[in-house]
């Protein structure tokens, strides 16, 4: 997880379809199948973050003995330092117990229709040399199995690269953009051909494959990522004509810069553009009112519902703060509080670097189910979305589970305590 993007809008209402847990009717949607309604029905889904690449802030315990220190900040330093027996070890059992069946039918009771689901390409093409270790595809097949017994669709995201495409821990390495170049690309597409294949048979559950998760488009060459993007289109069919391929904006404009670019007049059907749209991660960000993240979610609405494409935002959140512990990389502070460095205090952190839902401030919950609220009606406007993320250890405004639970995410998900935001 983690960046800055945007999406668009479909027509057409059937009713009949209209059921999170409808049957799984395929639709013939131009040349290829695939078994949600992209064009008619809203993508309402959770990613499940911190389960098959890890992430410090989602779970801090996996990283407490270097909480001092920077020798292990990510997955690749993970198993690096510990070796291969002993990282198998400790991961198969994190592997195992952070989602399990009753996740995706607590997922599924809430609402939503979709799980998005990270996956290193060290998971399904690993290289020689890297440290890291394998086993989570059995467990991955499981998750299949229990979203399709939930009745939830799965969008398979592939979000670390050989070389790493943006540098963020969540690539799996921290550092470096190496992404593009020697062999990385061909390993990606690897990669991605891997995933399709595996299952091809499952795509009544399987509905869509990303490419790749967040490539740092100004640090990387645009023209090598559009044909990345068709080659890797191309990959996913192979696996199966009833895949929908997702791609990244990249960082770029989701609506000037992608329009034109693999739609239908281009020939290429059933393309998902995929925006990330979080208000916290620059210090004028950090700094907006309340009213101001709720003016800035709205004015995505309209954006998102001029692209000339199936468009969801892949990634969000109720947070109005980057306050999570290790949000901003393990052993690091936050802008909100003044604690990163280079930052100023815009206020107090207390309640929101860890704890439990119940216990944040009577103001912090009222402000992040009105941001919630505004959100998914601008991001309606089009194909839908996918809250990041289902749960965490510590971080009480990114866990959706226990939004849920204390009635900050709208409960049908169709209701809303602040209606009507971005109609004024």
């Amino acid at each position: 997880m983690l960046s800055n993007s945007l999406l668009q809008r479909a027509t057409l209402a059937l009713s009949l379809l209209g059921s999170v847990h409808a049957a799984p009717f395929t639709f013939r949607l131009g040349k290829r199948d695939v078994a949600f309604d992209y064009n008619n029905d809203k993508v309402r889904g959770v990613n499940l973050g911190g389960w098959f690449v890890l992430e410090p802030w989602i779970t801090p315990s996996i990283f407490a003995q270097w909480a001092d220190e920077t020798t292990v900040v990510d997955e690749y330093t993970y198993c690096q330092t510990l070796g291969s027996d002993q990282a198998s070890s400790n991961l198969q059992s994190h592997w195992n117990t952070w989602i399990t069946q009753d996740d995706f039918n607590q997922i599924a009771e809430a609402g939503l229709n979709h799980v998005r689901i990270p996956i290193g390409y060290w998971a399904v093409a690993p290289l020689n040399g890297d440290p890291y270790v394998q086993g989570q595809l059995p467990i991955l097949d499981n998750a299949i199995t229990w979203a399709r017994s939930a009745g939830l669709k799965v969008l398979l995201d592939l979000h670390g690269a050989p070389g790493s495409q943006n540098g963020f821990d969540n690539s799996g390495r921290y550092g470096p953009i190496d992404w593009q170049q020697g062999d990385t690309v061909s390993e990606t597409i690897t990669a991605i051909q891997n995933l399709a294949s595996r299952y091809s048979s499952d795509t009544d559950v399987v509905t869509a494959i990303e490419l790749l998760n967040e490539p740092l488009g100004g640090s990387l060459d645009l023209d090598e990522i559009k044909t990345f993007y068709q080659n890797g289109y191309e990959s996913v069919q192979g696996g199966s004509n009833n895949y929908a391929t997702c791609i990244h904006d990249a960082f770029q404009n989701f609506e000037t810069y992608w329009n034109g670019f693999m739609n239908s007049a281009s020939g290429d059907q059933n393309v998902i553009l995929d925006t990330h749209q979080y208000q916290i991660f620059s210090q004028d960000q950090v700094s907006m009112s309340p009213s101001e993240h709720v003016a800035a979610a709205c004015a995505l609405g309209p954006q998102l519902a001029g692209t000339d494409k199936w468009t969801i935002v892949g990634e969000w959140t109720g947070a109005q703060t980057d306050c999570a512990k290790w949000l901003n990389g393990l052993g690091k502070g936050a802008r909100y509080d003044g604690t990163l460095a280079g930052s100023s205090t815009v206020g107090s952190c207390d309640g929101k670097y860890t704890g439990t839902v119940a216990d944040l401030s009577t103001d912090d919950k009222n402000n992040i189910a009105s941001f919630i609220d505004a959100q998914l009606d601008a991001y309606e406007q089009h194909t839908g979305w996918i809250f990041w993320a289902w749960k965490t250890e510590s971080a009480p405004e990114w866990h959706l589970q226990n939004l849920t639970a204390a009635g900050l995410f709208p409960q049908p998900v169709t209701s809303r305590t602040y209606p009507n935001q971005c109609s004024s």
